[in-house]
Parts: C-alpha cells; sequence; structure tokens
C-alpha cells in the first residue's frame, strides 16, 4: 500500500474528530437532528482548519443507510464510497480550474437527475471563490431554488471575493484558526498512535509554525518524523523546520530592556550564521513585545497570547521590573522600522540601525507619574512671601492673637490676604496640584463663616477646586487657620485680572526659555540643570 501523509491518513471521518471548530459542529448536528439542513451551505475561513472535512462529513451525514443522522456509520456502501472519493452521488469540484460558465451550465443541466442510491446528490465546490463571475450568475437560479435531492456545500478561504448574490442564498459557517494547545493535543495523540516520541513542547513549536492549520502542522510534523533517527530534542526539530530558538527572542528582548547592545549584536550574529531569516526575526520579535505588553496589563491573557503555559510564565517574570509604558515604547519602535527591514536589501543592517534606535531612546515615564511631577514642580516655584505678624490693630480686644494666626472675626477682613497666603501654603505642602489651582484663586470677600473665591481661568480650575473632597479640604485648611468653621462660595471671573496676565505671560517666557533649542543642548552636553529663570527688565 503506497504511503500516506499524516494530513491524509488521520483526517477525521466524523463531526467528534474535528478540532477545535466546536460552534461550527454543534450548529449542523442540531440540524441535522431537526431536519433543518441548508439546500446550500458555505464554509469560511483559513486554510487547513476543516472545511473540505467538514463538508465531506456532512454528504456521509445526509446520505448514511441510518442518517440523516449526526453520527454517520462509516460503513455502510455511501459512507464508504466518500471516504475513498469514488461516492456517484457526490461531487467534488475545484472552483480553480471549473470555473467558467460552461462547466457550471453542465452540473446546472445534471442536476434534475435523480440520484443513483443515496438520499441527495450533493456538489462539494471547493475555492468557490474562484469560479468567474458569468458563472457565479448561471449558478444563481439553480442554488436559490434547487431540487429537493439536492445539496451544495461550498468552502472558500476568501469569501469577500464571493458575490453578495451567493451569499445570500447560503448559510455560512465561520472556521476560525485551530489554537496551538488543541493543534499540540492533537498531534500528541497522532505521535502516540505512529509509536513516535517527541516532546509537548516540540509539538508547541511546530504548532507556532503553522498560523493556525492543522494541514500545516501535520504536514511538518511529518517532516520531522521521516527525517529523524528516533526521538528527537528541540535544537533537531528547529535546525529541521529552519526556527529561530525562541530563547534567543527572550535574550534580545532583555538585552533591549538593559541596554546591553553588544548582546544583542551578538545573537543577531549567531542568528545571520546559521541562515535564519532576519526578516521573520524582526516579524518574531514584534510579536514577542506585542505579547510582553498583554502580558504586564495582565487581563485576558490566556484568550490574548496563544502561547504554551511555560513561555506566559517566562514572560510575566521577564516584564516583572519594567513599566507598561517602556514595553510599549518599544513596541511602537519595532512597529515602525518594520518596513525598513522589510524592504531592505541588507536586512541585517537595517535590524542593527533599529536596535540602536532603540537604545537611544530614553524610557518615557509613566503619564500619571509626569502629571505629579509636574505639579510637584509647579508648586514649588510657586512664589512663597515671607510670613509676618500683622500689626495688632488699635482697640485691644479687637485685634488678633499673639502667636502669629491671622485674627478672627472682628479683625479677619483686615488680614485676609495674608491668611489667603498662609492658607495656600498648608494646601501646597500636602496637595501641590490643588494649590496650582487655588494660586488662580483670590478671596473677594469675608462674612462671618463665609469666604467667597473668585476663580481667574477657565471652567476647568472651578470644577477643580469645586469637587467635593478638594472644597471639603480647603475649607478644613481655612477652619484651621481661622480657628473656627469656614464656608467657602467660589465665583468665576470673566476675565483674568491683570497681575494674573502678567503672571501668564512670565510662565509662558519661562516655558519658552526652558524648551529653546540651545538650553536644551546645554543641559545634556554638561549634564547640567536649570537653577533659575531670569528674565531682563527690557524683555518684559
Amino acid at each position: 500500500m503506497p504511503y500516506l501523509v499524516l494530513a491524509r491518513k488521520y483526517r477525521p471521518q466524523t463531526f467528534e474528530g474535528v478540532v477545535d471548530q466546536d460552534p461550527v459542529i454543534r450548529t449542523l448536528t442540531n440540524a441535522i437532528a431537526s431536519d433543518r439542513v441548508a439546500h446550500a451551505v458555505l464554509f469560511a475561513g483559513p486554510r487547513g482548519t476543516g472545511k473540505t472535512t467538514v463538508a465531506r462529513i456532512l454528504a456521509k451525514a445526509m446520505n448514511c443507510s441510518q442518517g440523516p443522522t449526526a453520527t454517520p456509520c462509516n460503513t455502510c456502501r455511501s459512507c464508504r464510497d466518500i471516504t475513498a472519493g469514488s461516492a456517484v452521488d457526490v461531487f467534488e469540484i475545484d472552483g480553480a480550474s471549473n470555473n467558467s460558465v460552461d462547466q457550471v451550465r453542465e452540473l446546472r443541466d445534471n442536476v434534475k437527475y435523480m440520484p443513483a442510491h443515496s438520499a441527495y446528490k450533493i456538489y462539494i465546490i471547493d475555492e468557490v471563490h474562484m469560479l468567474s463571475i458569468p458563472a457565479f450568475n448561471a449558478l444563481l437560479k439553480t442554488l436559490e431554488e434547487p431540487p429537493a435531492h439536492i445539496k451544495f456545500l461550498f468552502a472558500t478561504t476568501e469569501p469577500n471575493k464571493i458575490p453578495i448574490t451567493i451569499l445570500s442564498r447560503c448559510q455560512r459557517h465561520d472556521f476560525r484558526r485551530i489554537k496551538i494547545g488543541s493543534m499540540t493535543d492533537h498531534m500528541q495523540t497522532i505521535c502516540e498512535m505512529e509509536n513516535f516520541r517527541i516532546s509537548k513542547e516540540n509539538l508547541a513549536i511546530i504548532a507556532r509554525e503553522t498560523g493556525g492549520s492543522m494541514r500545516d502542522a501535520l504536514s511538518l510534523l511529518d517532516q520531522v518524523i521521516t527525517c529523524a533517527d528516533g526521538p528527537v530534542d528541540d535544537k533537531q526539530v528547529m535546525d529541521l523546520l529552519g526556527i529561530i530558538d525562541r530563547q534567543m527572542i527572550f535574550d534580545i528582548a532583555t538585552a533591549i530592556f538593559t541596554g546591553d547592545a553588544t548582546a544583542i549584536l551578538e545573537i543577531l550574529e549567531e542568528i545571520y550564521d546559521r541562515g535564519h531569516d532576519l526578516k521573520r526575526l524582526h516579524a518574531d520579535l514584534l510579536e514577542h513585545f506585542r505579547h510582553l505588553l498583554i502580558v504586564k496589563m495582565g487581563k485576558n491573557i490566556p484568550r490574548l497570547v496563544d502561547l504554551p503555559a511555560h513561555e506566559i510564565e517566562q514572560m510575566q517574570r521577564q516584564v516583572a521590573d519594567v513599566t507598561a509604558t517602556t514595553i510599549r515604547q518599544v513596541f511602537d519602535l519595532l512597529f515602525a522600522e518594520e518596513s525598513r527591514v522589510k524592504y531592505s536589501l541588507h536586512p541585517k543592517l537595517a535590524m542593527e540601525m533599529a536596535i540602536f534606535r532603540l537604545l537611544e531612546v530614553k524610557p518615557a515615564l509613566p503619564i500619571e507619574v509626569l502629571i505629579e511631577k509636574l505639579d510637584r514642580l509647579r508648586g514649588e516655584m510657586e512664589p512663597h512671601p515671607p510670613q509676618s505678624v500683622p500689626d495688632k490693630p488699635a482697640g485691644g480686644d479687637a485685634g488678633g492673637p499673639s502667636d502669629g494666626k491671622p485674627p478672627t472675626r472682628s479683625g479677619a477682613a483686615v488680614d485676609l490676604a495674608s491668611a489667603w497666603e498662609q492658607i495656600q501654603q498648608t494646601v501646597a505642602s500636602d496637595h501641590p496640584a490643588l494649590a496650582a489651582n487655588l494660586s488662580r484663586c483670590k478671596p473677594t470677600r469675608l462674612a462671618d463663616d463665609h469666604i467667597q473665591l473668585e476663580v481667574n481661568g477657565n471652567g476647568f480650575h472651578q470644577g477643580i477646586i469645586q469637587r467635593p473632597g478638594n472644597l471639603e479640604l480647603i475649607e478644613k485648611v481655612c477652619g484651621s487657620v481661622f480657628a473656627h468653621k469656614i464656608r467657602i462660595t467660589v465665583t468665576s471671573s470673566n476675565e483674568p485680572d491683570e497681575g494674573y496676565r502678567k503672571k501668564q505671560l512670565a510662565e509662558q517666557k519661562k516655558e519658552e526659555a526652558l524648551n529653546h533649542p540651545l538650553v536644551t543642548d546645554a543641559l545634556e552636553i554638561f549634564n547640567g540643570r536649570v537653577v533659575d529663570v531670569k528674565f531682563n527688565t527690557e524683555d518684559r
């Protein structure tokens, strides 16, 4: 008997044997059980996921001597003929080579004849999207209202190329890519039946190279079994299939995080010497950092990262001390270099330049940390007038206390400005961001237990101050300063006052000075820092 490749030898003969297509199988078995199988069915999905196999099983289920049944017997004449590919009532047509209108017209003329010895005459058209537009048009009427004994089963990898008039007449089932875990388990079962010893990790390596196609996985496994002499190890599998060692990908990522350019160049040189495709290396790195970012986010990892559990654990250890912002930055830069590496005549040099660009970029701070640092810096730059004890006004008892606090109630109106400065300083010690917003306010009225604040700015600043937690904090500080409970009302000013405008202009000039190219270059060259910014009086 001639040798059969694994993909043909272990082709599923029942719905239960189909791997990782549960929604499609459940729908078909329910349709058969309830006698609701459509006259035209379209199977769409990636290559090697079981579309033609399911079409054959469905043909068996409809024509089985015990059927229609969801579990064909595979022993009756019809089941045996379909398995052997010699059934007279089941026609398998290649849409790529039978795509003319004349061939479809011939099919249309033959559908009126009854099946020879089965319940249905079934047409399985593979790669149906390859039919010409006139061929599709010739099929329209027959497809919409075929004879009762006719079933059409279509399979395609590109459903977008099928006219909408055909799609609307078919019941569509979408096949998905087979997961690495499911593919690995299936190949392990086949290896046990073939008495071939190979580790599950190596099977996972084979599965990862197939892009979700079971047929491709079995073809690669067939190659490994044929080339190997006894049990195989990781190195043999990678050499046979020309796969880059996954540990090298992890080592490159670690070197990028630590800034070790020498280690990266050594790994690239080793990969180049082994004859691996460096464009494929770039794609693997890009995918690896995508997985690292998802692992760092830590949500729904098994669903979003289709990798073995031991690799996910290794990724979690690799990103334990790395921020998500850094990983995102590397991922973005690698993606930007993709076209440069892909179309370069010297991909090795392009890869090395991409790595150098990565190492030159300093890790970015997370946005929340950056905002916190800016708020703290702004709070430190706010002017702090020297604290002074107000003079005791004439009248004795009407004056303020002697411990330096502003006078209460009767003398408060006189020292409201200095009291407000003290309030801002108290808030700035623990809440610099809130103090920055308070600097845009000025107290306009103090009456008994009530202070009215006027905000010189837009509605955003007023909204920050009026937040329940912030307003309660300000009232609490005011109460400690005035030694009794204070209630605050916030109003907005239509236009900022002159002092505020001058302050804003000064801050704008300071910002422009700090961001000037000469200043930034000087800071970088001399590793310096800005102590203070002063302007010439004429510049003001």
